[in-house]
């Protein structure tokens, strides 16, 4: 019978390579944080919530084992399409309204 042990070609196993999901695709939570920074009072505020979200994304990041050169280029790219979407949420009319041809003249 033969062994694994005499074929350590069929016992050798890959190293293991974490692939968190992209924060760059989580739309939502992307959407939901820029939406509160946007709305923060003060500068102070804003600070305060930023420092508050990063530091949850590292403790989330470093639970599932990224290398710290990975969880900055994912937090870095996070925080650029937060950036993203408060640009386009400041550049929103808050009296645009509804689109409705129909509406009053």
């Amino acid at each position: 019978m033969i062994d694994s042990k005499d074929l350590p070609l069929f016992a050798w196993q890959p190293p293991i390579k974490i692939i968190a999901f992209p924060l760059i695709n989580r739309v939502g939570k992307i959407r939901d944080v820029a939406r509160k920074l946007h709305d923060k009072a003060t500068d102070r505020h804003a600070e305060y919530y930023l420092k508050q979200v990063t530091d949850g994304l590292v403790a989330h990041l470093d639970r599932l084992g990224l290398s710290p050169e990975e969880r900055e280029r994912q937090i870095d790219a996070f925080w650029a399409k937060v950036e993203q979407e408060v640009i386009r949420l400041s550049y929103q009319r808050p009296d645009a309204g509804s689109h409705d041809p129909r509406g009053a003249a």
